[in-house]
Protein backbone atom coordinates (compact mmCIF):
# COMPACT_ATOMS: atom_id res chain seq x y z
CA UNK A 1 0.00 0.00 0.00
CA UNK A 2 1.40 3.43 -0.90
CA UNK A 3 2.33 5.88 1.87
CA UNK A 4 1.75 8.88 -0.38
CA UNK A 5 -0.59 11.42 1.21
CA UNK A 6 -0.53 9.88 4.73
CA UNK A 7 -1.44 12.48 7.37
CA UNK A 8 1.65 13.80 9.11
CA UNK A 9 4.04 13.22 6.21
CA UNK A 10 5.90 16.41 5.25
CA UNK A 11 5.45 15.50 1.59
CA UNK A 12 4.10 12.56 -0.41
CA UNK A 13 6.50 9.66 -0.95
CA UNK A 14 6.65 7.61 -4.10
CA UNK A 15 6.78 3.86 -3.43
CA UNK A 16 8.12 1.68 -6.23
CA UNK A 17 5.95 -1.35 -6.90
CA UNK A 18 7.31 -4.21 -8.98
CA UNK A 19 5.06 -5.22 -11.84
CA UNK A 20 4.86 -9.00 -11.61
CA UNK A 21 3.64 -9.16 -15.21
CA UNK A 22 6.67 -7.34 -16.60
CA UNK A 23 8.98 -9.49 -18.75
CA UNK A 24 12.19 -10.67 -17.13
CA UNK A 25 15.52 -11.13 -18.89
CA UNK A 26 15.82 -14.55 -17.24
CA UNK A 27 12.64 -16.16 -15.98
CA UNK A 28 12.68 -17.67 -12.50
CA UNK A 29 11.58 -21.26 -12.17
CA UNK A 30 9.39 -23.25 -9.79
CA UNK A 31 10.93 -26.45 -8.47
CA UNK A 32 9.42 -29.56 -6.90
CA UNK A 33 11.13 -32.57 -5.32
CA UNK A 34 8.46 -35.24 -4.74
CA UNK A 35 9.52 -38.44 -2.97
CA UNK A 36 7.11 -41.36 -3.31
CA UNK A 37 6.70 -44.60 -1.38
CA UNK A 38 4.65 -47.52 -2.72
CA UNK A 39 2.54 -49.51 -0.25
CA UNK A 40 3.36 -53.16 0.39
CA UNK A 41 -0.22 -54.03 -0.58
CA UNK A 42 0.54 -52.92 -4.13
CA UNK A 43 3.18 -55.63 -4.51
CA UNK A 44 0.53 -58.25 -3.74
CA UNK A 45 -1.58 -57.23 -6.74
CA UNK A 46 -1.55 -59.43 -9.86
CA UNK A 47 1.47 -58.79 -12.06
CA UNK A 48 -0.58 -57.56 -15.02
CA UNK A 49 -2.46 -55.07 -12.87
CA UNK A 50 0.78 -53.67 -11.52
CA UNK A 51 2.19 -53.40 -15.04
CA UNK A 52 -0.87 -51.48 -16.23
CA UNK A 53 -0.58 -49.03 -13.35
CA UNK A 54 3.16 -48.39 -13.75
CA UNK A 55 2.73 -48.04 -17.53
CA UNK A 56 0.10 -45.34 -17.03
CA UNK A 57 2.36 -43.44 -14.64
CA UNK A 58 5.34 -43.87 -16.96
CA UNK A 59 3.36 -42.38 -19.87
CA UNK A 60 2.36 -39.39 -17.76
CA UNK A 61 5.97 -38.80 -16.71
CA UNK A 62 7.25 -39.03 -20.29
CA UNK A 63 4.53 -36.75 -21.67
CA UNK A 64 5.14 -34.15 -18.96
CA UNK A 65 8.88 -34.18 -19.64
CA UNK A 66 8.21 -33.24 -23.29
CA UNK A 67 6.18 -30.11 -22.56
CA UNK A 68 7.63 -26.68 -23.24
CA UNK A 69 8.70 -24.74 -20.17
CA UNK A 70 9.08 -27.84 -18.03
CA UNK A 71 11.91 -30.15 -17.02
CA UNK A 72 11.22 -33.52 -15.43
CA UNK A 73 13.69 -36.17 -14.25
CA UNK A 74 12.97 -39.45 -12.44
CA UNK A 75 15.21 -41.11 -9.86
CA UNK A 76 15.18 -44.39 -7.96
CA UNK A 77 15.91 -44.56 -4.23
CA UNK A 78 15.62 -48.34 -4.10
CA UNK A 79 18.70 -49.44 -2.20
CA UNK A 80 19.60 -45.98 -0.84
CA UNK A 81 16.59 -45.13 1.38
CA UNK A 82 14.17 -47.28 3.30
CA UNK A 83 11.36 -44.73 3.46
CA UNK A 84 11.12 -43.61 -0.18
CA UNK A 85 11.18 -45.59 -3.44
CA UNK A 86 11.45 -42.98 -6.18
CA UNK A 87 11.63 -39.24 -6.69
CA UNK A 88 10.32 -36.90 -9.37
CA UNK A 89 12.37 -33.72 -9.83
CA UNK A 90 10.29 -31.21 -11.74
CA UNK A 91 11.12 -27.67 -12.84
CA UNK A 92 8.50 -25.43 -14.41
CA UNK A 93 8.23 -21.87 -15.69
CA UNK A 94 4.74 -21.73 -14.17
CA UNK A 95 3.64 -22.97 -10.74
CA UNK A 96 0.47 -24.29 -12.36
CA UNK A 97 2.60 -26.82 -14.24
CA UNK A 98 3.56 -28.45 -10.94
CA UNK A 99 -0.05 -28.43 -9.79
CA UNK A 100 -1.37 -29.97 -12.99
CA UNK A 101 1.16 -32.80 -12.90
CA UNK A 102 0.45 -33.59 -9.24
CA UNK A 103 -3.29 -33.61 -9.92
CA UNK A 104 -2.79 -35.94 -12.90
CA UNK A 105 -0.87 -38.39 -10.70
CA UNK A 106 -3.71 -38.32 -8.16
CA UNK A 107 -6.14 -39.45 -10.85
CA UNK A 108 -4.17 -42.62 -11.68
CA UNK A 109 -5.07 -46.02 -10.23
CA UNK A 110 -1.61 -46.38 -8.68
CA UNK A 111 -2.20 -43.22 -6.62
CA UNK A 112 -4.20 -45.31 -4.16
CA UNK A 113 -1.00 -47.14 -3.28
CA UNK A 114 1.37 -44.16 -3.21
CA UNK A 115 2.33 -42.00 -0.25
CA UNK A 116 4.65 -39.00 -0.26
CA UNK A 117 6.85 -39.16 2.87
CA UNK A 118 8.90 -36.15 1.72
CA UNK A 119 8.12 -33.20 -0.51
CA UNK A 120 9.93 -29.90 -1.08
CA UNK A 121 8.80 -26.85 -3.02
CA UNK A 122 11.18 -24.03 -3.98
CA UNK A 123 12.15 -21.47 -6.60
CA UNK A 124 15.28 -20.38 -8.38
CA UNK A 125 16.69 -17.01 -7.41
CA UNK A 126 19.72 -14.90 -8.16
CA UNK A 127 22.41 -15.70 -5.60
CA UNK A 128 23.66 -12.94 -3.29
CA UNK A 129 27.14 -14.43 -3.13
CA UNK A 130 28.14 -15.41 -6.66
CA UNK A 131 27.70 -12.14 -8.58
CA UNK A 132 29.80 -12.37 -11.71
CA UNK A 133 30.93 -15.86 -10.73
CA UNK A 134 31.33 -18.51 -13.40
CA UNK A 135 31.70 -22.23 -12.85
CA UNK A 136 34.85 -23.98 -14.09
CA UNK A 137 34.41 -24.96 -17.73
CA UNK A 138 31.62 -22.42 -18.19
CA UNK A 139 28.96 -24.86 -17.01
CA UNK A 140 25.76 -23.52 -15.56
CA UNK A 141 24.48 -20.00 -14.99
CA UNK A 142 26.24 -17.66 -12.61
CA UNK A 143 22.97 -16.28 -11.27
CA UNK A 144 21.52 -19.77 -10.60
CA UNK A 145 18.11 -18.73 -11.98
CA UNK A 146 18.02 -21.46 -14.63
CA UNK A 147 18.27 -25.16 -13.82
CA UNK A 148 19.77 -27.24 -16.61
CA UNK A 149 20.20 -30.86 -15.45
CA UNK A 150 23.48 -32.38 -16.59
CA UNK A 151 22.33 -36.00 -16.81
CA UNK A 152 24.90 -37.16 -14.27
CA UNK A 153 24.06 -40.47 -12.65
CA UNK A 154 23.38 -39.35 -9.08
CA UNK A 155 21.44 -36.53 -7.47
CA UNK A 156 21.98 -35.73 -3.79
CA UNK A 157 19.14 -33.70 -2.28
CA UNK A 158 18.50 -32.16 1.12
CA UNK A 159 16.56 -29.27 2.69
CA UNK A 160 18.58 -26.58 4.43
CA UNK A 161 17.94 -24.02 7.18
CA UNK A 162 20.40 -21.41 8.51
CA UNK A 163 20.49 -19.71 11.91
CA UNK A 164 18.83 -16.32 12.25
CA UNK A 165 22.22 -15.06 13.48
CA UNK A 166 23.59 -15.70 9.97
CA UNK A 167 21.29 -13.10 8.46
CA UNK A 168 22.38 -10.52 11.06
CA UNK A 169 26.07 -10.86 10.19
CA UNK A 170 27.60 -7.98 8.20
CA UNK A 171 27.38 -8.50 4.45
CA UNK A 172 31.16 -8.69 4.17
CA UNK A 173 31.40 -11.44 6.80
CA UNK A 174 28.80 -13.56 5.05
CA UNK A 175 30.50 -13.07 1.69
CA UNK A 176 33.87 -14.14 3.11
CA UNK A 177 32.40 -17.34 4.53
CA UNK A 178 30.55 -18.15 1.31
CA UNK A 179 33.68 -17.47 -0.75
CA UNK A 180 35.45 -20.13 1.33
CA UNK A 181 32.50 -22.46 0.76
CA UNK A 182 32.58 -21.89 -3.01
CA UNK A 183 36.33 -22.49 -3.14
CA UNK A 184 35.83 -25.89 -1.49
CA UNK A 185 33.26 -26.77 -4.13
CA UNK A 186 35.70 -25.91 -6.91
CA UNK A 187 38.01 -28.63 -5.67
CA UNK A 188 35.33 -31.09 -6.81
CA UNK A 189 34.53 -29.98 -10.39
CA UNK A 190 32.55 -33.16 -11.04
CA UNK A 191 29.91 -32.09 -8.51
CA UNK A 192 27.39 -29.49 -9.71
CA UNK A 193 25.15 -27.69 -7.19
CA UNK A 194 21.60 -26.52 -7.86
CA UNK A 195 20.47 -24.16 -5.10
CA UNK A 196 16.78 -23.29 -4.83
CA UNK A 197 14.95 -21.09 -2.34
CA UNK A 198 11.89 -21.73 -0.16
CA UNK A 199 11.58 -18.64 2.07
CA UNK A 200 7.92 -18.43 3.06
CA UNK A 201 6.94 -21.12 0.52
CA UNK A 202 7.81 -24.28 2.46
CA UNK A 203 9.24 -25.31 5.83
CA UNK A 204 12.91 -25.03 4.80
CA UNK A 205 14.81 -21.99 3.53
CA UNK A 206 16.73 -23.73 0.73
CA UNK A 207 16.72 -27.02 -1.12
CA UNK A 208 20.09 -28.04 -2.54
CA UNK A 209 20.54 -30.72 -5.18
CA UNK A 210 24.01 -31.86 -6.22
CA UNK A 211 24.56 -33.71 -9.51
CA UNK A 212 27.56 -36.03 -9.81
CA UNK A 213 28.75 -39.26 -11.39
CA UNK A 214 30.79 -39.99 -8.26
CA UNK A 215 29.30 -40.83 -4.87
CA UNK A 216 32.81 -40.65 -3.41
CA UNK A 217 33.37 -37.07 -4.57
CA UNK A 218 30.11 -35.89 -3.03
CA UNK A 219 30.83 -37.60 0.30
CA UNK A 220 34.32 -36.06 0.46
CA UNK A 221 32.99 -32.61 -0.51
CA UNK A 222 30.36 -32.62 2.24
CA UNK A 223 32.89 -33.82 4.81
CA UNK A 224 35.27 -31.00 3.84
CA UNK A 225 32.51 -28.42 4.01
CA UNK A 226 31.82 -29.41 7.63
CA UNK A 227 35.09 -27.62 8.44
CA UNK A 228 34.02 -24.32 6.87
CA UNK A 229 33.08 -21.29 8.95
CA UNK A 230 29.66 -21.12 7.29
CA UNK A 231 28.75 -24.58 8.60
CA UNK A 232 28.50 -23.13 12.12
CA UNK A 233 25.31 -21.42 10.99
CA UNK A 234 23.50 -24.59 9.89
CA UNK A 235 20.33 -25.41 11.81
CA UNK A 236 19.15 -28.32 9.68
CA UNK A 237 20.38 -30.12 6.56
CA UNK A 238 18.52 -33.44 6.85
CA UNK A 239 17.02 -35.68 5.64
CA UNK A 240 19.46 -36.30 2.82
CA UNK A 241 18.70 -38.40 -0.24
CA UNK A 242 20.94 -40.28 -2.65
CA UNK A 243 18.96 -40.60 -5.90
CA UNK A 244 19.83 -42.68 -8.97
CA UNK A 245 18.85 -41.21 -12.35
CA UNK A 246 16.77 -43.43 -14.63
CA UNK A 247 14.14 -43.42 -17.35
CA UNK A 248 10.59 -43.53 -15.92
CA UNK A 249 10.04 -47.16 -16.96
CA UNK A 250 13.30 -48.33 -15.38
CA UNK A 251 12.65 -46.38 -12.17
CA UNK A 252 9.14 -47.85 -11.87
CA UNK A 253 10.28 -51.38 -12.75
CA UNK A 254 12.48 -51.27 -9.63
CA UNK A 255 9.34 -51.07 -7.48
CA UNK A 256 8.65 -54.78 -8.04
Amino acid sequence: MSNAGVVGDPKPRIVAVRDATAPRSVRRQYVRFAFYKVAQEWRKLPVEERKEQTSALSRLLEETAQRDGQVLRTFSLVGTRGDADFMVWMVSDEMEGLHEFAAAVNRLDIAGYLSMPYHYFSMTKKSSYVEGHEHPGGEGHSNRMVILPTGRKYLFVYPFVKTRAWYRLPREARQAQMTEHIAMGHRYPGVKINTTYSFGLDDQEFVVAFESDSVEDFLDLVQEMRESAASEHTVRDVPSFTCILGEPKDVLDALG
